[in-house]
């Protein structure tokens, strides 16, 4: 009998910092790694895309293009035989980005990622919209890439029980024992199955089931996992978190009943917010006789220099004061009740006694000192990554208090804008509008009093079609009108490359990839590329002779007029009035960007701007003036 195997695609480097650490790993400590990767031979591995793009430049003030060609040297991806396949994740029409942009982008990205080593595009999109894939699908293909299409799990909606029952729904509740009637189950496997069957007849050669906020319970994989093994033709991958505390045992379900491809993180990067750690997966397959088709002496040499990048982490790990215990499955001998534990988790999965499987591997994981299952992101039911990230920049926010409201807040949002899957864009979109809602109430405002740009673009239909219809008089009361309008490409306007004529009259994007970076994040692509030209002729400069300057001391004028102040601190992202300037209600005053989404400052009134008090790419604090009036 041929023994079962099983390929991993290992997400330590873009997935799982992202997840953990909300995607802060630096290129030097990358660097340090990549040497002990070579030896692996991970089937894939994924480096690329998801927020690295965006967070390399914004938190790093790196290149990322830079990642990705420094990667594919190692791993010798453009080669015949690579060491490991490279592989991004790329949000569909989204791209790495949080707008939809047009088929020549698409198609120039994914062309500059090809030819600087990627060998795989996983594509998604956050609403499961086959038609914002479709041509990301063709594209990947024939530029010579391996397209890799991905389902995005979510569930429906908890049923929601009024305080009494009351007119209709009293009646209603009355006729079905004191309940309302079930609502229409909307994510069943038959959905899941054929949007994966959809993405297999545009040309996908993988297919996954991309449950990226851990929600997918260990029944749910088995039955999710064993349909798309016998309706599709290409290998299956499940790619999941273990937040929640479902991602263990939902993986080890995966495993007894057929996937191909597992994605997994190496020890210290595992577990918690993260997708489950390698080194658990390899125990498990020892007592099933399934063969992981990794070199694990190899990765334990990773493990040990992940140890220092974890640390060198520390102001971004929720968890740095109760890591893991060290752990060596090659080397270490596990006391006989802790393996026990492995082979109870093996029966009770095989029976489908669901509770008592997750109750086992719950143990295994305390054993380890891997987190609890987290509740709070269970029942808001987030991504990891999406909380991660929420938790970081609410902290550079100095607003770490509004964290549990907007959690809370999050279920009503998603339900408002379609029941929309929760993985970026759209999890970053929901989750800003359910801070900015906690903003509101905390002000004593109605909900919705500010909304970001790309939520209102997601409302109107930009976005492309929601799993359920959104409300039209949800959406009026945050477009200005019922009637859902789809995005249109013919409409894109490709941003400016202006002369930068105080840095030497050097362009801003001084070739096609850095371009590129404009085109997908024009915002934080500005100031990276700025600050690049600033350093050549900062250079330049440096060779020419000094002359004195005079210090001249200005008197900064006291502030007297009524003031607009930042409803959340960001960055100004652009300016649209000047000192001044009469303004009318509604004119549109400044655009600032927090939590990676803009949002657009309207006049409250008729006004006359005595002084506009920011500029263009300064960062400002929540309640910082902005502008002020005249008496």
């Amino acid at each position: 009998m041929t023994r079962a195997k099983l390929k991993i695609r290992d997400l330590t480097l873009r997935d799982g910092q992202q997840s953990l650490f909300a995607t802060r790993m630096s290129q030097e400590t990358i660097d340090k790694l990549l040497p002990l990767y070579e030896d692996a031979h991970f089937y894939i591995m994924e480096v690329w895309g998801g927020a690295v793009p965006d967070s390399v430049m914004r938190y790093l003030d790196e290149s990322p293009w830079n990642r990705l060609r420094t990667v594919s040297k190692a791993m010798d991806s453009k080669s015949a035989h690579p060491k490991s396949l490279l592989s991004a994740l790329s949000r569909g029409r989204n791209l790495f980005g949080y707008v939809p942009y047009p088929d020549s982008v698409l198609k120039g990205f994914y062309k500059e990622a090809i030819d600087n080593g990627l060998n795989v595009m996983r594509i998604f999109d956050a609403l499961n919209d086959i038609d914002n894939v479709k041509e990301s699908i063709r594209l990947i293909n024939s530029l010579g890439g391996i397209a890799d299409g991905a389902v995005c799990y979510t569930v429906d909606p908890k049923q929601e029980e009024p305080e009494a029952p009351k007119g209709f729904m009293g009646k209603l509740k009355s006729m079905f024992g004191g309940k309302a009637p079930e609502p229409e189950k909307i994510f069943t496997d038959e959905y899941f199955v054929s949007k994966a069957k959809a993405m297999e007849s545009l040309g996908a050669k993988i297919i996954t089931l991309k449950d990226m906020a851990g929600l997918v319970s260990p029944l749910r994989a088995a039955s999710i996992i064993s349909a798309l093994k016998r309706e599709v033709k290409v290998p299956v991958d499940f790619h999941t978190h273990c937040t929640p505390g479902y991602g263990l045992a939902s993986a080890l379900m995966a495993i007894i009943n057929g996937v191909d491809i597992l994605d997994t993180n190496i020890w210290w990067f595992g577990g918690g917010s993260a997708a489950p750690a390698i080194e658990l997966i390899y125990i498990f397959c020892q007592r099933l006789g399934v063969e992981v088709e990794v070199n694990m002496e190899a990765v334990g040499r990773i493990r040990k220099e992940l140890f220092n990048a974890r640390k060198a982490l520390a102001d971004f790990d929720l968890n740095r004061d109760n890591m893991p215990i060290e752990y060596d499955p090659l080397n270490d001998v596990l006391p006989a009740e802790i393996l026990a534990l492995f082979d109870s988790a093996i029966q009770f999965a095989k029976a489908n006694d669901e509770e008592a499987l997750l109750d086992t591997c719950h143990k295994i994981e305390a054993y380890f000192h891997f987190p609890k299952p987290n509740e709070l992101v269970k029942n808001a039911e987030v991504p990891g990554g999406m909380y991660s990230n929420m938790v970081a920049q609410l902290r550079q926010l100095k607003s770490e208090d509004l964290l549990e409201d907007a959690m809370r807040l999050i279920p009503m949002v998603r339900r408002d804008a379609g029941l929309i899957p929760l993985v970026t864009p759209t999890s970053q979109i929901v989750g800003s509008q359910a801070v900015l809602v906690a903003l509101d109430r905390k002000n004593g405002k109605p909900d919705y009093s500010n909304t970001s740009n790309q939520f209102i673009s997601l409302v109107k239909g930009e976005y492309g079609k929601t799993p359920v219809p959104i409300d039209p008089a949800f959406r009026e009361k945050i477009t200005g009108s019922p009637i859902e309008k789809p995005y249109d490409v013919s409409s894109y306007k490709a941003p400016e490359n202006p002369v930068l004529e105080d840095l030497g009259g050097k362009k801003l994007a001084s070739n096609d990839e850095e371009y590129l970076l404009l085109q997908l994040l024009p915002s934080v692509a500005n100031g990276f590329l700025r600050k690049r030209r600033a350093e050549e002729h900062a250079a330049e400069e440096a060779a020419k002779p000094k002359e004195a300057v005079e210090e001249i001391k200005v008197a900064i004028e006291p502030i007297t007029g009524p003031v607009l102040s930042a409803p959340m601190g960001g960055k100004i992202v652009s300016i649209a009035v000047k000192d001044g300037q009469a303004v009318k209600k509604g004119d549109l005053l400044l655009v600032y960007e927090a939590m990676k989404m803009e949002n657009d400052v309207m006049a409250e009134s008729d006004a006359v701007i005595k002084r506009v008090l920011v500029a263009v790419d300064e960062v400002v604090g929540t309640d910082a003036p902005l502008i002020e009036f005249q008496d």
